[in-house]
């Protein structure tokens, strides 16, 4: 069986595997110490991510902005003289927004800010002009379903936190299809605005019609809501030209520091390159894909070269398909069995507090003896997670795995907004977050055990 690293205090703290090539902490610390300096000593993270967002803005899968800037990183990855730097062909959707508006007719004329969900149908040339009605929440709807029928649904529906509140932009359109809506709104999934819409993915029914939908502000959303309490007849006219085009070729970017003992044994860690198609992505998620980025560039640079196989994966697609994390498993499914661990930032380069895991009781407890060392920072938190999507597909072929976590209390002010540009990020922050992904790499790239796999489900 393999033993799990374990704590031992000898004039200090030691992490000691016992096994006959045991390796205690005092070599781990002063190389991590080596990388975490590194990391801290200057902005070069959050000015790679602000070049690279300045440069190319939004990268909407199937866009050539994205293609484009996944050529430039590939450029820079080789140019940093990291190994085995290459693109993974993977086929991606392309919907296009196109020209979008919402206009209020009645009871007053005013223009609404809106943002189209990702794979909406379009509206008629000409819009659709039709009563709204508004709604709390799916059972206000089911309770409401005889007044819907020819309406424009609003879900009002006030943020909680993202994994409930977020079922009414995925499933909302459907929802009001089935009561006859002939398309449908919803109110910002985040917590805070400044007239500032938020865009992401609807998930249609295929037993249903397709109809539009949109995303209105907070303060639109909240707008209509007494509009209709105080009983006053409320008309828009929503336009919407989005289309959805056939497949297109993209990549997931790869570059490696190839392992000096066992290079077909993999720490394979990364964000996503692609975002939606407002702002920058730099929060969502550039700053992940350069903060793995140059988590091994750093190995580079102090001439650091672990046991094993440390890959930069830069995933195509998280946001509207995952298709670069489904294609990734796809083109290494014959070596699956080879990646020790996968660890993904997709939350926000922000304050980071370490890692939420996903494995076996004794591969968390086995992370949970690696992060003191990140204590310094203030980054030595090992929780029990959920994964994120981009590893979800490795995870589920159990691949141990985590994601970076940060403070996330700004995150949703700026998610899937024109408000993820880089100055939202703060590089002493970044930095940090290059640490944690560096030491985490390094130490399971590095220690002679490797993490026990997670059963699969039956």
């Amino acid at each position: 069986m393999r033993t799990a690293l374990r704590i031992a205090a000898i004039g200090g703290f030691l992490l000691a595997p016992l096994t006959a090539h045991a390796q205690n902490a005092a070599t781990y610390r002063a190389t991590t110490d080596r990388l975490i300096d590194a990391a801290l000593k200057d902005s070069a993270a959050w000015n790679r991510i602000a070049e690279f967002t300045d440069t190319f803005g939004n990268r909407l899968s199937g866009t050539d902005n994205l293609e484009r800037a996944i050529d430039w990183v590939l450029a820079k990855m080789k140019a940093d003289g990291l190994e085995n730097v290459r693109g993974e062909p993977v086929m991606v959707p392309h919907w296009v927004r196109g020209a979008e508006s919402l206009d209020l007719i009645t009871p007053r004329r005013k223009p609404m800010t809106i943002l189209g969900l990702g794979m909406s149908v379009a509206t008629p040339a000409a819009g659709i002009t039709a009563p709204v009605l508004v709604v709390n929440s799916f059972d206000d709807l089911t309770k409401h379903a005889a007044a819907a029928k020819g309406k424009i649904v609003l879900f009002d529906v006030p943020f909680t936190e993202y994994g409930q509140t977020v079922a009414y932009r995925g499933l909302g359109a459907s929802a009001a299809a089935k009561v006859g809506a002939v398309a449908m709104l919803v109110r910002t999934i985040g917590p805070f605005s400044i007239n500032s819409p938020h865009t992401g993915a609807l998930r249609y029914d295929s037993t249903v019609k397709k109809i539009p939908a949109a995303a209105v502000t907070l303060e639109d959303a909240m707008l209509l809501h007494r509009m209709q309490d105080r009983g006053q007849a409320i008309t828009v006219t929503l336009k919407m030209s989005a289309k959805q085009l056939p497949d297109a070729p993209s990549r997931n970017l790869v570059a490696e520091i190839r392992g000096r003992e066992l290079p077909d044994e993999v720490v394979v860690m990364g964000g996503h390159i692609d975002s939606w198609d407002v702002g920058q992505g730099a929060m969502d998620d550039a700053g992940g894909v350069v903060a793995a980025w140059e988590a091994i560039r750093l190995m580079k640079t102090l001439g650091i070269r672990p046991r094993r196989t440390i890959r930069v994966v830069g995933w195509t697609n998280e946001e509207n398909g995952t298709r670069g994390g489904l294609g990734y498993l796809a083109a290494h499914k014959a070596d699956v069995d080879k990646h020790v661990f996968a660890l993904e930032s997709d939350n926000g380069v922000f304050r980071p507090s370490g890692i939420a895991a996903v494995g076996t009781d004794e591969a968390i407890a086995m992370l949970k003896r690696i992060a003191p060392l990140l204590s310094r920072i203030g980054a030595d938190s090992v929780v029990k997670g959920g994964g994120e999507a981009d590893i979800g597909p490795l995870l589920a072929a159990g691949v141990p795995g985590a994601g970076l976590e940060v403070d996330g209390s700004r995150y949703f002010w700026f998610h899937h907004t024109n408000g993820d540009t880089p100055d939202k990020l703060n590089p002493r922050e970044v930095a940090q977050c290059v640490a944690v992904m560096a030491i985490y790499a390094y130490v399971l790239a590095e220690m002679p055990e490797r993490l026990p796999r997670t059963p699969l489900a039956r």
